[in-house]
């Protein structure tokens, strides 16, 4: 999302960053012109909005929003549904308040790895060191750790995790259920195909170009870029934030297929859907196709007062454009997420201010005057978390080479360290605003998306505390005053960075747009220099995805390449945890590494200018990261999945059990149950007036109108195409949160027994690959990550059995036809589970017809 004090930034060009996408030659591209959606990528209308409050866990909370809703007035319904406007809070975003219900202004507040914009708090590890871990434990204690900050700060409702871009990171429902536990409301966003960050929004907002149209078939939409949001919706999350760009052709904010008939009715969301920040370009279309909240409530453009929604949604609801019924839902579901997380039992309001860190301020910095006030109140809220945050770190550290078991470090070896991201940023660790620079330690990437750090752990600094002989040349390029004696070990730091839209980092507008996948500050140059002058050389890499390590990866010097991902504050004793040895890597890569760019599909390549509307296609399906490679028989430098450990391990006693008896279809889940019923009747008017003696703030957004009474009906109004107020059918595939209950019934569960064998201490990670019946009648990729177990702390000869379930959603694939998810049953041909650490280390397989287990057999992929 797009921080407010940067919006003239976005005004002035400034685009984004996408940590995946390789390097793009815009020169090449922009005089093409390419304004139409292709053929086959389609939005279909999907009305009306499908209610909330059918399902049993959402009832209490529905039963008393319902009484609330019941006796709101017009403008207190429309105050809950529209934000107050940029900068007109403390917190990003604000809603409006309803005090007679004791429902205050909700607080929204970034970011995925902590809270943006303030002091005291934590700046944890991003969600791609989380996924590293492939711990399902600490991603849930980081959550926990997130949401208990969250709501010690005030914030209602917490704007993330992030798991658009797809990222390839299994960090999702576990984060949720953490911040969620405190009573915070999680944000899972973007729903959908943010996957570049460039011409990701219209621009100017509104006018001269529309925003970048991700072009997704609908079984690529469901198996893929739908997942993760269906585990999300799952495990109860309580908001869905849109995207900015358009998906096939229409508006994420407004796409009613997408929100109504994928969101609300197929997946059974409870909760509410909000805009990203700005991205709100209509009033009775984004209503009537599901939008519940305007954030931050102002239309095209910021700071003038006006919206598509507070006036003019009172506005459209008194003269019958927008059925009342559409707004009860809303605000229904804003209310009732207030209560299924508790907020009406001693919730604290904001004690900060995103807007300055001085202790008084103004209340309404957007305002032209505005009263002063108490702003920050410096609550610590940190606790323990350094505690987790270092531990997901450690074990997020992904050990990719380790020759002649040069690690683990002595501590009396003598080490010359190289490179300026070994420190901290000597203009002072939170002198970038968003973290928009790439100097010193890379801890997190740049954009909205980030915290304050109230210190950072340097690398240097670690290992100066751990080594007695440590010389440090700060700069990137190999000094001539760089002494080499026998012995010396070389330790190489290098980075890559991405980040948000608003920010352009030398020459990159968000995505990697001007580096590619190469190292940033000529890292590449560095190493090689280094591996020429010193016979051992550690390569320490800080990177927010893939880079491509060709020209230094083999070097017979360069013996060991660690990723340490992006650590947040606990950068230092984290890495020095590993290097010295005080504990063995556990990390496992979250994304394989290619040995070049051109190895990814010329359809994931960053898209240049086109007048009117830049086309992304997703021509690859389902073809990203290993499943392409696998396919065209690419061999990565290091696969999806892969990191070294200080010990070995063994597996054995593999076993696989039959759950449930296999049917190609789930069972037809019962009709929905009732939904919350008020009056369809137009309230007064007269609601909808300025209270008496009102004192207002010029910008404010207020659902309150100069002269309601004079609102007469409207006789015509052109509605979207394929609008009905007719319910469609329930959809085969719904029924419950997520969508049918069935998918998550366990299938087949595998059991394995991991073995320490080495003789340190550590903990392992095992990884279910599934391959589908050779005669399937489906395309589906080679193998498909499908379920993940790490061990807990293992010492020499210890052991642990890990449980991996799979469930029916896991086999079934999404049939276009049929719009439900199938299993592809063979009578002959069984699935395959295949067992092992990463995608090209499958070590041995489970037939589910035979339900026996070996290993010994030929994988079916490249390695």
């Amino acid at each position: 999302m797009l921080v407010p004090n940067h919006y003239l930034a976005l005004l002035a060009l400034n685009q984004t960053a996408f940590a995946f996408s390789p390097k793009y030659d815009f020169a090449a591209e922009i005089y093409r012109v390419e304004d139409d959606v292709p053929a086959g990528f389609t939005a279909p209308p999907y009305y009306p909005a499908p209610k909330g409050g059918w399902l049993p866990s959402w009832s209490a909370a529905y039963a008393k929003a319902q009484k609330v809703v019941t006796n709101m007035t017009l403008p207190e319904k429309v105050n809950l549904t529209t934000g107050t406007g940029l900068l007109m809070g403390p917190c990003v975003g604000n809603t409006g308040s309803a005090l007679r219900f004791g429902i205050p202004n909700l607080c929204l507040q970034d970011s995925a790895l902590g809270i943006a914009a303030t002091d005291n708090v934590t700046a944890f590890p991003a969600g791609i060191t989380t996924g590293a871990t492939f711990s399902k434990a600490l991603m849930l204690a980081r959550g926990g750790a997130i949401g208990q900050e969250a709501r010690g700060k005030g914030v209602n409702i917490q704007l993330g995790p992030a798991v658009g871009p797809i990222g390839r990171k299994p960090a999702r429902s576990e984060t949720i259920k953490g911040i969620q536990a405190n009573g915070v409301i999680a944000t899972i966003k973007h729903w959908i195909g943010n996957e570049q960050e460039m011409y990701r929004m219209d621009i100017p907002p509104h006018g001269l170009m529309k925003a970048i149209s991700s072009n997704i078939d609908d079984r690529t939409l469901h198996e893929l870029y739908g997942w993760p949001f269906m585990d999300a919706i799952k495990v109860g999350v309580g908001a869905v934030m849109t995207s900015y760009n358009d998906i096939n052709g229409s508006a994420a904010s407004q796409n009613s297929k997408l929100i109504n008939g994928i969101l609300k009715d197929e997946y059974g969301f409870q909760g509410l859907v909000m805009t990203d920040w700005l991205a709100h370009i209509g009033g009775v279309s984004s209503t009537l196709a599901g939008l519940d909240m305007s954030m931050p409530g102002d239309g095209a453009i910021p700071l003038l007062g006006v919206s598509y929604w507070g006036y003019d949604l009172s506005t459209s609801v008194l003269n019958g454009t927008i059925p009342l019924d559409r707004l009860n839902d809303m605000v229904t579901r804003i209310v009732a997420a207030w209560f299924q997380f508790g907020q009406d039992k001693d919730f604290p309001l904001p004690n900060f201010s995103g807007n300055t860190a001085d202790r008084t301020g103004l209340c309404y910095p957007g305002a032209l005057f505005s009263p002063s006030y108490v702003v920050n109140e410096y609550v610590n809220v940190q606790a323990n978390h350094k505690t987790i945050a270092r531990e997901v770190v450690r074990e997020g550290i992904t050990l990719l080479k380790n020759s002649n078991k040069t690690l683990p470090l002595s501590t009396s070896a003598t080490l010359k360290v190289f490179g300026s991201h070994a420190q901290n940023n000597p203009d002072g660790i939170n002198a970038c605003s968003q973290r928009n620079c790439n100097k010193g330690v890379l801890g997190m990437g740049w954009g909205s998306g980030t915290a304050n750090y109230p210190y950072i752990d340097a690398p240097i600094d670690a290992i100066k505390r751990n080594a007695s002989t440590v010389t440090y040349y700060s700069g990137d390029s190999f000094p001539s005053s760089a002494t080499v004696a026998a012995g010396d070990i070389a330790i190489v730091f290098i980075t890559s960075d991405s980040g948000e839209n608003q920010h352009t980092v030398e020459g990159n507008n968000g995505d990697r747009s001007s580096n590619g996948l190469i190292a940033w500050h000529n890292g590449d140059a560095l190493v090689k220099a280094a591996a020429a002058k010193y016979a051992t050389v550690i390569v320490v890499v800080n990177t927010v995805g893939p880079i491509i390590m060709e020209s230094w990866a083999d070097l017979p010097s360069v013996k060991s390449i660690v990723v340490t991902h992006l650590p947040g504050q606990e950068a230092g004793d984290s890495l020095t945890d590993i290097l010295f040895g005080d504990y063995s890597p556990s990390g496992h890569l979250p994304y394989s590494i290619p040995k070049a760019e051109s190895d990814y599909p010329d359809s994931v390549s960053l898209r240049g200018f086109a007048f009117f509307q830049v086309q992304d296609t997703f021509e690859e399906g389902l073809y990203i990261d290993y499943r392409y490679l696998n396919k065209h028989s690419i061999t990565p430098r290091y696969s999806f999945g892969h990191g070294l450990t200080y010990t070995a391990f063994s597996h054995t006693d593999l076993t696989i059990r039959a759950s449930s008896t296999l049917t190609s279809l789930p069972p037809t889940c019962p009709p929905k149950g009732s939904t919350p019923v008020y009056s369809t009747d137009i309230p007064p008017a007269a609601e909808a007036a300025w209270p008496a003696g009102f004192d207002k703030i010029w910008r404010y957004l207020y659902p309150y109108l100069d002269n309601p009474t004079s609102i007469a009906a409207t006789k015509a109004f052109t509605y979207p195409v394929g609008y009905s107020t007719t319910p469609q059918p329930d959809p085969p595939a719904g029924g419950d949160e997520g969508g049918n209950p069935a998918l998550w019934d366990t299938m087949f569960t595998i059991s394995v027994t991991v073995t320490n064998t080495g003789s340190m201490a550590g903990k392992d990670v095992v990884m279910a690959f599934l391959q589908h019946p050779s005669d399937s009648p489906y395309d589906t990729p080679i193998i498909q990550l499908r379920n993940f177990e790490k061990t807990d702390t293992l010492t020499a000869g210890g052991k642990q059995t890990l449980q991996l379930t799979l469930t029916r959603r896991d086999l079934s694939v999404w049939d276009v036809v049929k719009q439900n998810w199938v299993i592809p049953i063979s009578a002959t041909k069984p699935f395959l589970v295949w067992v092992g650490s990463s995608s090209a280390n499958l070590t041995a397989a489970c037939d589910t017809i035979s339900q026996n287990c070996s290993g010994g057999r030929a994988a079916p992929v490249v390695s």
